[in-house]
């Protein structure tokens, strides 16, 4: 029965290595302080949060000078809602 056990924690482990070395894989090779050494598994899912909010941050700002290019392109009397159309698509 404990054998079992130890190979299903292994397995398990095993797994979550395999998951948190996929998320370093995705991070900027700047966020990631060496892609090609061993780092802990917090320090991977700390970097791999502050980059999630960074590129949130980033999509909020886009969006912002979006809004605000669309708003001066009214002004200027261009049809926006052609600019909306080709951003949908």
């Amino acid at each position: 029965m404990s054998s079992r056990r130890t190979r299903h924690s292994k397995n398990r482990d095993d797994e979550l290595n395999g998951l948190v070395l996929k998320l370093q894989a995705l991070l900027p090779a700047s966020s990631s302080s060496c892609n090609k050494t061993r780092v802990p598994a917090s320090k991977i899912l700390q970097e791999t949060c502050n980059y999630i909010k960074s590129l949130r941050t980033e999509g909020d700002n886009l969006g912002l000078r979006l809004s605000q290019l669309l708003d001066s392109m009214e002004k200027t009397g261009v049809d926006v809602n052609i600019v909306r159309d080709l951003l949908q698509q």
